[in-house]
């Protein structure tokens, strides 16, 4: 399964080179996943499609799928319209706080402040909230695996978890 963002320029079949019904995929506004919060005034049908992947169909992998010049990432970074608290993507967007809140706020919003709040580490974490995800990662019969594509290069890269980097698939 791919959990990737509404970004028309990133396709998850066309990025992983697959065929129509090769991989689920769920897209929403960057790529996030809300932690597990059940009793939350939240629509769950992100939540539903993971639980129904991992727990009826029996998915061995999960790829958090971000890329480069997120919309939803740049205007959660300059409190920009859309986002507002009392809409929908507002409140959706105000997941990535966590983030946001791991450093100083740079007055430009360089590279490093936006990829921060793209943070691939902080959704995988959100990930392991859901129980049975957790408990699937820790029977090693789930993988969760973090990616980033490059919209202007067409490169992909993918996350070393251990040495918290991302590398190229390919030279």
């Amino acid at each position: 399964m791919v959990i990737g963002c509404i970004d028309s320029r990133v396709s998850p079949e066309i990025v992983f080179d697959a065929g129509p019904g090769e991989m689920p995929v769920v897209r929403n506004v960057a790529n996030l996943v809300p932690r597990y919060e059940p009793d939350r005034d939240w629509q769950h049908g992100t939540s539903a499609a993971r639980e129904f992947a991992v727990q009826a169909l029996g998915l061995r992998h999960i790829v958090v799928l971000g890329h480069a010049d997120c919309c939803g990432i740049r205007a959660f970074a300059d409190e920009r319209h859309p986002l507002s608290p009392g809409d929908f993507i507002g409140r959706w967007m105000a997941q990535i706080a966590p983030a946001a809140a791991l450093g100083p706020r740079p007055r430009d919003n360089d590279g490093g402040y936006l990829r921060r709040l793209a943070s691939i580490e902080h959704i995988l974490a959100n990930l392991t909230t859901f129980p049975w995800i957790r408990s699937a990662v820790e029977r090693g019969a789930l993988h969760l695996h973090g990616a980033h594509f490059g919209i202007a290069t067409g490169q992909l890269l993918v996350h070393d978890g251990p040495a918290g980097r991302f590398a190229p698939v390919a030279p």
